[in-house]
């Protein structure tokens, strides 16, 4: 049994984090900021449940996301561009190179991710579906393991799994058609020499 009384001083801690996975989740502030309250008050009032010694932080993801499923997607609206600009710490496009797929070559893929703007990343983030967002938001973002997703939203881990693979596919072709488009990728040949099968081209 975990004391209401304790309840501000542990979770307060997270509420940052809370709100910029709540901004990724809505695209909207004023529904970012309602969601966090939303929440922590859900929280409060049920932390009587939460076992001591157990992951708080992922605990509160959960009612987050459950609170965000339940209410907020169907009302959800498009952001506008100063609302992505308050996002400052996605560093996703630093870790697209440790997919599933090991073949892509990490360095090449880090390479080409680190010349494009955090904004074309927020973008490729912001424009896929609920279903592949959420699980990229609390795995690439968040870091959370497989098992607490599919806790999280409630399905199961090869659920999680198959949807990271398309959501993250889908913003490598996001990221990879604005990289040609700007002439920073050549169609068969990334900008450090590296072929899609991992080979050095000289």
């Amino acid at each position: 049994m975990a004391d209401q009384a304790v309840f501000a001083d542990q979770a307060m801690e997270f509420a940052p984090q809370l709100y910029s996975a709540a901004m990724r989740m809505t695209r909207n502030k004023a529904d970012a900021e309602d969601l966090v309250q939303e929440a922590y008050l859900k929280g409060f009032r049920s932390f009587h449940t939460f076992t001591e010694g157990t992951n708080l932080r992922a605990w509160l993801f959960r009612i987050l996301t459950n609170t965000y499923i339940n209410k907020y997607r169907a009302k959800q609206r498009r952001p506008d561009e100063s609302d992505l600009g308050d996002i400052e710490d996605l560093y996703l496009y630093k870790r697209l190179g440790t997919f599933e797929d090991a073949s892509i070559g990490r360095s090449a893929e880090e390479s080409l991710m680190e010349m494009l703007p955090d904004d074309e990343v927020k973008q490729a983030l912001e424009g896929l579906p609920d279903n592949f967002r959420l699980p990229v938001i609390l795995a690439d973002v968040e870091g959370f393991a497989y098992k607490e997703i599919a806790e999280m939203l409630d399905i199961p881990i090869g659920t999680v799994m198959s949807r990271l693979h398309r959501g993250r596919k889908a913003m490598q072709k996001a990221l990879h058609t604005y990289a040609l488009e700007r002439g920073l990728a050549e169609p068969e040949l990334d900008p450090v020499g590296i072929d899609a099968a991992g080979q050095e081209n000289h």
